[in-house]
């Protein structure tokens, strides 16, 4: 029976073969489970491709295990106090039983009263307080996830019910992963001046070390190439799994013309193409001359472009922002994603 490959390119679960982001996920983690509450919203943002919803996922799953975490998933799009009531009626039973006894949700299309003692409740947000009242009394602790997050009414309209809920003491915390320009969008909308305070984590690229340790002993490779490897993934998730992937399946032990030509595909269909298309035309103008050297410094891109600082300034930001380009360095221009160099040159054909 052939050997399952340890790596995947597939979104949205976490692969056999993987890096775990430890310091980030146990620091979220400690502060979740301190007696004393600090932060009760945590935002993981960064571009696509570089490891969010693997997090995101390993911070659930690990909280799940926990006894007094309830841990409910919900898009970002969905109605998501009325699917936030619905989950703890069906799925908890402590919930199900006081719903039932106290509550008609049958207006809701959730459940069934089997009480006359309370007068029917109109609204949504005043159930979920009930409940969150009756979640305190358990001492447990609901945690919401919502991936993908980006500004949508319902979101929206989740987040300002969310800040009525902890300003009332009730142990419930929220964790979302979303894009910079969609975290930025939320962060910035009149009325959640809670969500810009929330503690944000931007998901760095992965240890450079811990890969070419990785790939030395998932696919047997010598230090040089594995090292080698390594570096050409630039810490990017996405690129880590590819490269893992392709090395897999061609048995390969040397870098190989084949295989970056299977990586490459990946980046442009599974990431590449869509950050490509979402930058603005000007962000492109100037990626054409980014691309053509490694690094380069700002006062160099003007001399090839014939522009004039505060014409640079705002593409590059948005860039930098956008996470294509590194801006740690003051006055350095370097691409920060993987063979995006090659990507565009492909695009300029």
């Amino acid at each position: 029976m052939r050997e399952r490959n340890p790596y995947a390119i597939s979104f949205g679960r976490i692969p056999n073969q993987y890096i775990r982001r430890s310091l980030l996920i146990d620091d979220i983690i400690d502060t979740l489970d301190s007696d004393i509450v600090q932060e009760q919203a945590f935002k993981l943002t960064g571009v696509r491709g570089c490891g969010k919803t693997v997090t995101l996922t390993a911070i659930a799953n690990q909280l799940k295990d926990e006894k007094e975490w309830i841990v409910i998933n919900i898009r970002s799009n969905a109605d998501i106090t009325n699917e936030l009531v619905a989950y703890l009626y069906a799925n908890v039973p402590f919930m199900t039983k006081y719903i039932d006894a106290n509550l008609n949700l049958s207006a809701f299309g959730i459940g069934v009263s089997l009480s006359k003692e309370q007068a029917p409740v109109s609204s949504l947000s005043v159930i979920l307080g009930r409940l969150m009242k009756e979640v305190k009394a358990k001492k447990k602790k609901i945690l919401v996830v919502i991936d993908e997050a980006r500004k949508t009414d319902a979101l929206i309209d989740f987040i300002q019910e969310f800040q009525i809920l902890i300003r009332e003491e009730y142990p419930i915390y929220l964790l979302v992963a979303g894009l910079y320009d969609d975290i930025e969008d939320l962060e910035t909308t009149k009325g959640l001046t809670f969500f810009l305070r929330a503690e944000k984590y931007e998901i760095a690229p992965l240890n450079i070390g811990i890969i070419k340790e990785d790939y030395k002993e998932t696919l047997g490779l010598t230090e040089d190439v594995a090292y080698e490897l390594a570096v050409m993934t630039k810490g990017y998730a996405f690129a880590y799994q590819a490269f893992g992937k392709y090395m897999w399946e061609e048995k390969a032990k040397k870098i190989t013309p084949r295989v970056l030509a299977m990586v490459d595909e990946a980046l442009a269909v599974k990431a590449y193409d869509e950050i490509w298309r979402e930058l603005r035309p000007q962000d492109r103008w100037f990626l054409e001359f980014i691309a053509q050297k490694e690094t380069m410094s700002a006062n160099e891109l003007l001399e090839m472009t014939k522009k004039k600082h505060n014409e640079w300034s705002e593409p590059r930001k948005r860039l930098v922002g956008k996470g294509v380009i590194d801006g740690a360095v003051r006055g350095v221009i370097s691409l920060k994603l993987p063979r995006f160099k090659e990507y565009i040159a492909n695009q300029l054909r």
